[in-house]
């Protein structure tokens, strides 16, 4: 039977079980998950938060990842400014960047989350407001979230993957991993 492991990720820690080559020592997932057999099904950026799905069955790990399977992943992302409605709009029909145009996205503006402080946190700026959006995609495009918060006028401050498919993080503590049911 397939086995398949639910993580929040903290902020920097590579998706990656080893560092090896790097000059400085990074934090992997080996410094949380001590399960052999598992890898990561996608990816997360070293400067993201949030889940992460491990499986040991390469089938399920591509149903999960690839792109053509258009499996929702839903991100927390706090921005800045305040996008107003043709910035969600933007987003909503898809946005422009280097690599194509995205798939449309779900995007709306939704009030602070009740999330764990991170480390480091976001520098506050007194004079710059700070906002919070909703955004589901069906594509992994490398730092897509980013890219496209970019493109519309509002840089990402934190980013924080919340779930994928009908996973989530719903009750996960930072750092901490669970067996899940394979849906």
């Amino acid at each position: 039977m397939p086995r398949l492991i639910l993580f929040n990720k903290p902020m920097n820690v590579l998706s990656q079980f080893t560092d090896r080559g790097s000059p400085t020592s990074r934090a992997t997932l080996s410094d949380f998950i001590d399960v052999p057999g598992v890898y990561p099904a996608g990816r997360l950026d070293r400067d993201s938060e949030g889940l992460l799905l491990l499986t040991d069955d390469g089938k399920l790990q591509a149903r999960i990842a690839d792109p053509k399977f258009k499996l929702p992943k839903t991100y927390l992302v706090q921005v800045e400014g305040e996008p107003d409605e043709v910035s969600l709009t933007k987003l909503r029909n898809g946005v422009e960047l280097k690599d194509g145009l995205t798939r449309p996205a779900l995007a709306e503006v939704i009030a602070d989350p009740h999330l764990w402080p991170r480390d480091p946190p976001v520098r506050f700026r007194k004079t710059v407001a700070d906002t919070w959006l909703r955004l589901t995609i069906s594509e992994g495009r490398n730092r897509q979230v980013r890219r496209m918060t970019a493109a519309v006028g509002h840089p990402t401050l934190r980013l924080v993957r919340w779930s994928i498919g009908d996973w989530s993080l719903d009750g996960m503590e930072p750092g901490k991993w669970c067996n899940a049911a394979i849906k």
